[in-house]
């Protein structure tokens, strides 16, 4: 290793930065599957999907981990993470020198380093990517022998990812290579060759035999048959198929192999009337990376070509099988979609007969949201109180009238947040002092609380003299639930703004400044934004919030909300159904209504707490 340099030329030994910063330059991009980072914002405990980067050669300042399985679903070498919190130091190091006298004896080359807190990291890098479902088996049949090694970064496809030589340690400090930096790289450039993995895998062999029939005695509930179908944004594929495509997992039980399973998701989509391009586009840009594993056995110029062959064999079975798919099932959900929200409020209202009266006041109404939004603090309930309104600001344009008759839970889908929670920011937004929203009727049996838009007398001509904002108002849109709050408002004020600074970003939407540069470091992460040589942040037409939420897995969480809450719609119709005779007096539940059973935890348990963590 070379001295380094210092300013005025003259060398001196290399600092532990600097060594660490030489071992990831060097060895990290041949390691990871892609050339994709997640960085750890709270001290290395989490790596969330939002904080991924482009990996570069340049040493991260925060603790930094790499994916290890690519778009493909492949990945280009193994990575086993021996963890000293399981059973101790000594233990991690017998385990360790277990598996590398097993790795000599099988003719594999290794690299190995060490954390801070006695963990350590064997890496076997491949000259040939192996599926997810290869590497999976390889690593739980190798956990069977060895107790501290973790297992859970090779069986997650999406989220398997872990810190590579020279990255930062949480515990200060960074991985520390157990061998010369030039012996590692050696190792990298010269990967373990197709035999050398074949002698691994027969060593296992009946490791690898007892970790698949164990599969075979567990239930996987994310492919349920009964499983939920919900309309996504570019067919109707089931949950079950949806979760089967990203994340590469399915019931050994129901589908005996890859092969199997493949050819379920590919009938899944025709089924659902997506176009054989649209499954493609999927594969090729890695938003079905599970799909794309289940490819990954053919040679890259066959597998389009054989993907087209399983499309033909799709189509084929489901016209010969016509009359058993023509079953109704017209209940399919959009998730970005509102229930109907048309005011049953009639009588004395001439106004919401003209939609054009109402557009012009519901516009007047969103200069008076941008006038009060200072009033609501950075915090947790400032920005949920914000989205509420917002949310009501465009079911007011949907349904072009003032008077919102919009239940809790579809406020709590459009927001993300817990309906009980929607229901404490409701209360306290309706007793504000000079309020932009007023409680006109409270709900009966199945019908929601009424609401009308009100524009404050205080900002009132302001708010009339203000030049209207063209475009859609909108709730939280489902990319956002994953990148949080702050970017939906960075985002929404780039929508109708082009071309702000980051000062002009926190003047506007009332952001702190450090708040306004993580939504941007993270949008401009996934393309969502641009910045040009004047410094000022644009948004980038082409990148489709509806793709990215699909490719976070968003959507699900969004089905999950719909299905509770219709769940517990049918549960409250049961019971008015049993008290007929008070439902003419009921304005809400009463105290012999089960809340514990049917509505969840009170307001200050409400499991929106947790999201507004993430969004804050």
């Amino acid at each position: 290793m070379l001295p380094a340099a210092n300013d005025a030329g003259v060398s001196r030994e290399p600092s532990p930065t600097d060594i660490a910063a030489q071992a990831w330059a060097a060895l990290t991009p041949l390691l990871a599957g892609q050339p994709r980072i997640r960085l750890s914002r709270d001290g290395g405990k989490t790596y969330p999907h939002k904080h991924e980067r482009a990996l570069t050669e340049i040493l991260p300042t925060l603790p930094a981990a790499v994916r290890i399985f690519g778009t493909d679903g492949t990945c280009a070498a193994i990575f086993l993470d021996f963890d000293s919190s399981v059973a101790g130091v000594d233990w991690v190091e017998s385990d360790v020198r277990a598996v590398q006298t097993w790795l000599h004896n099988c003719g594999a080359r290794w690299i190995e380093d060490y954390s801070p807190n006695g963990g350590r990291h064997v890496y076997i890098p491949l000259s040939e990517r192996v599926t997810f479902s290869e590497a999976r088996d390889l690593v739980e049949a190798l956990g069977t022998r060895h107790r501290t090694l973790d297992k859970s970064p090779h069986q997650n496809l999406l989220h398997g990812c872990m810190r590579t030589p020279g990255s930062p340690h949480k515990r200060g400090g960074h991985q520390q290579l157990a061998m010369s930096l030039s012996m590692a790289y050696d190792v990298a450039r010269r990967p373990n060759s197709v035999s050398i993995w074949s002698a691994m895998n027969d060593d296992l062999a009946s490791e690898i035999a007892a970790v698949r029939a164990l599969r075979l005695e567990q239930t996987y509930m994310p492919t349920a048959v009964d499983a939920p179908r919900v309309q996504y944004p570019a067919g109707r594929m089931s949950r079950a198929m949806q979760q089967m495509a990203r994340t590469g997992l399915y019931d050994a039980n129901r589908y005996a192999s890859d092969s199997e399973a493949r050819q379920a998701i590919v009938a899944g989509a025709a089924a659902a009337g997506m176009e054989l391009v649209e499954v493609e586009r999927r594969i090729l840009q890695g938003v079905w990376p599970g799909l794309a594993s289940f490819y990954a056995r053919y040679a890259s110029r066959h597998r389009i070509p054989a993907l087209r062959r399983d499309w033909m064999n799709a189509v084929s079975y489901l016209s010969r099988n016509k009359e058993s798919r023509s079953g109704k099932n017209n209940d399919h959900i959009s998730p970005t979609s509102r229930p109907n929200t048309q005011p049953q409020w009639t009588e004395g209202n001439p106004i919401s007969s003209n939609p054009d009266a109402e557009h012009r006041f519901i516009r007047t109404w969103r200069n008076a949201l941008r006038l009060k939004e200072h009033a609501y603090a950075e915090s947790r309930t400032g920005l949920a109180r914000r989205m509420v309104l917002r949310s009501l600001g465009e079911a007011a344009h949907k349904t072009a009238s003032r008077f919102v008759e919009f239940g809790a839970r579809s406020i709590a889908v459009a927001t993300g947040l817990d309906h009980t929670t929607v229901g404490s920011h409701l209360r306290a937004l309706r007793s504000e002092k000079d309020p932009l929203v007023t409680l006109v009727e409270e709900g009966r049996g199945t019908k929601g609380d009424l609401y009308m838009l009100t524009v404050p007398e205080e900002v009132k001509t302001a708010a009339e003299d203000l030049t209207w904002r063209k475009g859609k108002i909108h709730a939280l849109r489902p990319v956002f639930r994953e990148l949080g709050l702050p970017a939906a408002f960075v985002y929404e004020t780039l929508e109708h703004s082009p071309a702000l600074s980051t000062a002009d970003l926190v003047r506007i939407t009332h952001l702190s400044r450090t708040a306004v540069s993580e939504a941007l470091d993270v949008m401009a992460a996934w393309n969502m934004i641009v910045r040009n040589k004047q410094r000022a942040w644009s948004v980038v037409a082409t990148t489709s919030l509806k793709e990215l939420a699909e490719h976070f897995g968003v959507l699900e969480a969004v089905a999950a909300q719909l299905q509770k809450y219709k769940n517990d719609r049918i549960l409250w119709r049961e019971w008015l159904s049993k008290n007929v005779n008070t439902v003419a007096e009921l304005l809400s539940p009463g105290e012999d209504y089960p809340w514990e059973t049917f509505e969840g935890p009170p307001d200050e348990w409400a499991l929106a707490d947790l999201a507004f963590t993430r969004a804050s």
